[in-house]
C-alpha cells in the first residue's frame, strides 16, 4: 500500500517562549513505500526560530517496538549540546519493518532548555500518521526488476506477433490497460495502428495473439 500520509512534511511548534530558544520539529518517512524486510528511512528535522541557543536538546523516539522494527543504522535517542538561533539540525535513522500490516507512526519527544537557568521544555515532533507496510512478496511481485522485465518482454512478443499477422505495418501506440490477475499472469491491451494500408491487414481485422497475452489486439483504425 502506498503511504500518502508519510510523504507530507509537516512542522509543529514544540514550545513557545517570550525570550530564548524556540524549536520547531518534524518527523517524516522518506520512502514512497514501507515494505516488510526492506530499509525504511526516517528523518527528523529540528529548527531553532528563537532568539538564543537551545541547550541540552534531546530527541527520543520510543514508538518502534523491537518486535516490529529492527534498527539498521542510526539511533532513536540522540542529543545536541546546543542548537544556535536561526539554525537547524537533522537526524536520520534507517529501520527495517519486520511485519506487514498497518502501523501508526506517532510523534517523537523533544526536550531542551530555552536559555541558561530556565526549566526544561518538553514537546513533540509532527507525526506521519497511520500507513501500510507491504508484505515483501507482494512488493516483489509488483515492482521487482524481474517482473518489469517479464512484462516488457511479453509486450514485445505480442507486438511482433501482431505485426507479423498484419504484414509488419503496425505501430504500438501505448498500453491502454494493465492488471495483475494472479502471480505471474499479465493482462494488458495495446492499440496498434497501421503505418500504411497493406492488402493483408484490413481496417477492422482482428489479430489473435498467442500466450502470454490474455487479451486480443486489433490492428486497424
Amino acid at each position: 500500500m502506498k503511504l500518502p500520509l508519510l510523504a507530507v512534511f509537516a512542522l509543529v511548534s514544540v514550545a513557545r517562549c517570550e525570550d530564548g530558544a524556540r524549536l520547531l520539529a518534524s518527523k517524516s518517512l522518506l520512502n514512497r513505500y514501507a515494505v516488510e524486510g526492506k530499509d525504511l528511512t526516517l528523518q527528523y528535522n529540528i529548527y531553532n526560530v528563537g532568539s538564543s541557543a537551545a541547550l541540552d536538546v534531546e530527541l527520543s523516539d520510543d514508538s518502534f517496538p523491537p518486535e516490529d522494527f529492527g534498527i539498521v543504522s542510526g539511533m532513536l535517542n540522540v542529543k545536541w549540546d546546543r542548537i544556535a538561533p536561526a539554525s537547524n539540525v537533522s537526524h536520520t535513522v534507517v529501520l527495517r519493518p519486520l511485519k506487514a500490516g498497518y502501523f501508526n507512526f506517532t510523534s517523537a519527544t523533544i526536550t531542551y532548555v530555552a536559555q541558561e537557568g530556565a526549566p526544561v521544555v518538553a514537546g513533540f515532533t509532527s507525526a506521519p500518521g497511520q500507513g501500510g507496510i507491504l508484505a515483501q512478496r507482494d512488493f516483489d511481485r509488483r515492482f521487482s526488476p524481474h517482473f518489469v522485465s517479464t512484462f516488457q518482454s511479453a509486450m514485445e512478443k505480442c507486438t511482433m506477433a501482431a505485426a507479423a499477422q498484419c504484414g509488419g505495418f503496425l505501430l504500438a501506440r501505448g498500453v491502454c490497460g494493465f492488471a495483475l490477475q494472479s502471480p505471474g499472469e499479465l493482462q494488458w491491451e495495446l492499440e496498434l495502428i497501421p503505418v500504411s494500408s497493406p492488402e493483408d491487414c484490413h481496417r477492422s481485422s482482428r489479430v489473435s495473439i498467442p500466450a502470454p497475452c490474455v487479451k486480443e489486439l486489433h490492428c486497424g483504425i
